[in-house]
Formats: structure tokens, C-alpha cells, sequence
């Protein structure tokens, strides 16, 4: 449903996007990381015809955006980080807008428009001006405009950015129906990791424009987190505990009453280590085996590719 090969964009000497490969499936939600300035956003313009790329291609829906850019953008539908709306319109007024120029008829655009509305909470909002919108409202029409006339291909640039924690959460919801109930495909571009972990069928993680590591959250932490991360937790303070054992194992990080450490062999070392804090009269409140996250892969992936880089300056 979105394809694209060795996918290139140029500004003079500058490669913002370097021949970037990647496939997301149809009904899948592929999520995009990586910091500011590492390409996402000139790839979503590409993707959508805005922008011509340097060398490579792509695909939506099966057009090229090259060759096919009005098709593409009848099956694609785009937020953006600006969302250029028009202040001085009321909200179905600007939605009706929109669905004159995606050729939806009057009643059409009206039902899809007020449905859309309601979905994500702004069914009093019908007739107040979008200047007078908050960030997190202006944020959920601008989503709502994406979907009016039901593409089956969505590219969204930080869905859930300014928004309070329930509209979050309804945004999130309408993403899991869509790709659940009406197999939408979804490319999101995001910081917010949690939201991305929680969502994402497949990471790509991108940084200069090009793609470090892709594949399923599992898949990501296998290759990139291999040893786990064990927590110790003490009654008490740890006073300099981390130093007692910084030969047994490789402490990560210290708290007041915890300290984190990463061992190849747990089955082995950790019994050891239990019987060393008996022996120095440590009481130990608990050990376990922290969760891996995607922030974890996504440091890591990161870390790793700023090695290699610095290898071949």
C-alpha cells in the first residue's frame, strides 16, 4: 500500500532523504522515529506528490507520486505539523470546504463531516470559528480533514502532539478501529515512543535521512537488547553499593534505594549476587527483570549508528 525504493531527496549539496527503502502492508500502522531533522517529514512531502524526489521512487495505493500525483492524493490523507487552518471559518464550514474540493456531494460531506466530529469529541464545536479552537482541538480537525473523504492510506505527523491525555487517547483509539474495522494503512511519524510502541505493527527507525534499523518491536529487541536489564531494589539506601559489585556485573544506573546493572548469564550471576548481599547484610526488596521498551532499542539503535559514524570520520 506504501512503497518506495531507494528513495532519494537532494537540496544542493544536502541529502535530507538518502535512498530509502521501505514497505508497509495494507491494514498496517508502520511507525517512523527518529530526531529533528532526519528526514521524516520530507519523506510524508514526497510520498504525497509535494515534492518531486531527487532519484528513487514511490508508491500509494499503487500510484507513482511522480507519475500519478492526483491519485495519489485521492487515496492518501495527510497531517501535517502545520496545519493551515483557516481561522475565521466555523468548523463544518471549513470541513464542507474541504469536501468540495474532494468532490463529495452536499449530504455526503455534511454526514461524514458531523460523524467525524463527534468521533473525536468536537460535536459542540460545529459553529465556533477555528481561531477560537484550542492547539489540541485544532490538532483533532485537521485529523478529522485528513479522513473526510475515507482514504484508505493515512500519513500522520504527530497525531496526538498538544493534545491532553483524553483526546490522546481517543485519536489512538480511532487509529486501532480504522486499522482494525477498516483496514487502513497508516504511516505515523511521532516522538512519542509509548504512543509508537503501543500502536506500531513494524519501526522504522530513520537518522540522516536514512533507515538505521526496521522490523517489529520483537524483531528490534532481540537484534539491539540482548542482555537484560535486571533491577535490584534495597530496604534503605544503596551508599555506594554499585561500587561492591561493579566487577560482578555492568551497573546502568543508580538510584536512591535501586541501582540497574545488565548481565550476560542472570540463571547464574544473580543467585551469586543474592548470596554476596546476604553476606554483606544487604536486605533486598526485590530483583526482577525490567521490561524492554522501545525507548531501550531506540537509545541503543542510535548509540550503535553514532559508533559506525564516528568510525568513518
Amino acid at each position: 500500500m506504501i512503497e518506495t525504493h531507494e528513495l532519494t531527496k537532494e537540496f544542493g549539496d544536502f541529502r535530507a532523504v538518502d535512498n530509502m527503502t521501505l514497505h508497509v502492508e495494507s491494514g498496517e500502522v508502520m511507525a517512523m522515529l527518529g530526531p529533528n531533522g532526519a528526514g521524516k517529514t520530507t519523506t510524508v512531502r514526497m510520498m504525497t506528490s509535494i515534492l518531486k524526489p531527487s532519484s528513487g521512487w514511490a508508491k500509494i495505493a499503487g500510484y507513482s507520486v511522480i507519475d500519478h500525483p492526483e491519485q495519489v492524493r485521492a487515496n492518501v490523507g495527510v497531517l501535517t505539523e502545520q496545519h493551515g487552518l483557516y481561522e475565521r471559518m466555523k468548523g463544518l464550514e471549513y470541513l464542507d470546504f474541504f469536501g468540495r474540493i474532494y468532490h463529495i456531494s452536499a449530504p455526503e460531506r455534511k454526514k461524514r463531516s458531523q460523524i467525524l466530529m463527534e468521533r473525536f469529541g468536537l460535536g459542540d464545536a460545529y459553529d465556533k470559528r477555528l481561531g477560537e479552537y484550542s492547539k489540541g482541538m485544532k490538532q483533532k480537525l485537521a485529523l478529522v480533514r485528513a479522513m473526510l473523504h475515507n482514504p484508505p492510506v493515512l500519513l500522520l505527523d504527530e497525531p496526538t502532539s498538544a493534545m491532553d491525555p483524553l483526546s490522546a487517547k481517543q485519536v489512538r483509539d480511532a487509529i486501532i478501529e480504522l486499522q482494525r474495522d477498516e483496514h487502513r494503512t497508516f504511516l505515523i511519524t511521532t516522538h512519542n515512543l509509548t504512543e509508537a510502541q503501543a500502536l506500531a505493527d513494524r519501526i522504522s527507525i530513520i537518522r540522516h535521512g536514512r533507515i538505521i534499523a526496521q522490523g517489529t518491536f520483537d524483531e528490534l529487541a532481540k537484534t539491539f537488547i540482548s542482555e537484560p536489564i535486571m533491577e535490584l531494589r534495597v530496604n534503605g539506601r544503596i551508599n555506594g553499593l554499585e561500587n561492591d559489585l561493579n566487577g560482578w556485573v555492568q551497573i546502568e544506573s543508580v538510584g536512591i534505594n535501586w541501582l540497574r546493572y545488565k548481565v550476560n548469564d542472570p540463571h547464574v550471576t544473580n543467585p551469586l549476587l543474592m548470596k554476596k548481599m546476604v553476606e554483606m547484610g544487604v536486605e533486598v526488596v526485590t530483583l526482577s527483570s525490567l521490561t524492554k521498551t522501545l525507548e531501550d532499542i531506540y537509545l541503543q539503535v542510535v548509540k550503535e549508528d553514532e559508533a559506525l559514524e564516528g568510525q568513518h570520520d
